[in-house]
């Protein structure tokens, strides 16, 4: 006995009574539409999801803020601005303050050895480290602490001139203030670095104003 198979399925000819299409046939068709519709809905959602982040990103905007708020804002910025400045004011101070100390003790002048004078006794180990130390190289000397003054104002301002030409301003003002708490004009390699280090800001000026 032979069985016959239909073995046609050429243009979507399917086996099975009088070539009809089979239930698994049409289950699939069913599935992909609703798979498509899925589909389709996601994509509306997300559309809608983006459009409502926007829209709250731009609510959050200065420009659409009460001008209460933004007066607010304003206040909070001059405020960081004013902390940035006295940061720097502190941090020039305390490297000068270190400075004088050296020079002090390298130079056995007791009057630069603490703030309004002091009477320290150095041996001569100390005294050669700090010879060492207000050196032309050295970590107290006229290049390394401009240097390092310049560079805190730089990263205070995060290299924006105009918050760069504050910082300056600061580190002056920090200069004074540690004259005035020292009570006396400060020893000269003090003057020495703070031309240089406004040299490095006059430099960082010139420099930015080509790269505009």
């Amino acid at each position: 006995m032979s069985i016959g198979i239909n073995t046609n399925y050429g243009n979507y000819n399917y086996a099975g009574v009088n070539n009809a299409e089979p239930s698994w046939a049409k289950n699939d068709e069913k599935d992909e539409k609703k798979e498509s519709a899925v589909n389709q809905q996601g994509a509306v959602y997300e559309k809608t999801t983006t459009e409502k982040n926007s829209k709250e990103d731009d609510s959050k905007a200065i420009y659409k803020k009460s001008a209460t708020d933004r007066a607010a804002i304003v206040q909070q910025m001059k405020a960081a601005e004013e902390q940035q400045r006295n940061q720097l004011m502190a941090i020039v101070q305390k490297t000068l303050q270190g400075q004088v100390g050296a020079y002090g003790k390298a130079t056995g002048n007791s009057m630069w050895q603490q703030p309004a004078g002091g009477n320290i006794k150095v041996d001569a180990a100390t005294r050669a480290q700090a010879q060492k130390d207000i050196s032309e190289d050295g970590y107290y000397g006229v290049k390394q602490t401009s240097q390092r003054l310049f560079d805190f104002a730089a990263a205070l301002a995060g290299d924006d001139v105009d918050k760069m030409k504050e910082m300056q301003k600061a580190m002056e003002k920090g200069f004074k203030q540690a004259t005035k708490t020292w009570g006396r004009e400060l020893p000269a390699i003090c003057k020495e670095t703070m031309n240089a280090a406004n040299k490095l800001f006059e430099d960082y000026y010139q420099q930015a104003s080509l790269s505009s």
